[in-house]
């Protein structure tokens, strides 16, 4: 009987970050262009990176698209995290590997 709340509420919550992400990124601060030009990414790559967290939150919160959400909010995550890894900024990696855990009872919420 939690199970589903628990599910629903991870859903939920996931969408809302990758959502909060997205606009972050595509608000293009000065902050996050300074990091990923240090970090040697293309220009206006923030926008792609924000597209593609707002499309993932998309996914997650309508139920028909819902494995897709799941599908590309790990394919985000996982990214996320071997980037930060990469990086050697292994505190910051831990937000994005609960972020992992937690599309794991989202992947069991129903319609």
């Amino acid at each position: 009987m939690t199970l589903p709340i628990i599910a629903g509420l991870a859903v939920n919550v996931l969408s809302a970050i990758f959502a909060l992400a997205g606009v972050i990124n595509l608000s293009g601060s000065m902050h996050f262009r300074a990091v990923y030009r240090f970090w040697q990414y293309p220009h206006n790559f923030y926008r792609i990176v924000g597209l593609t967290e707002l499309l993932a939150a998309l996914f997650l919160i309508v139920p028909e698209t819902r494995i897709w959400g799941i599908a590309s909010s790990g394919l985000i995550a996982g990214i996320m995290t071997m980037t930060l890894l990469h990086h050697r900024k292994y505190l910051w990696s831990l937000p994005a590997m609960l972020l992992l855990v937690a599309l794991v009872p989202a992947s069991l919420a129903h319609s």
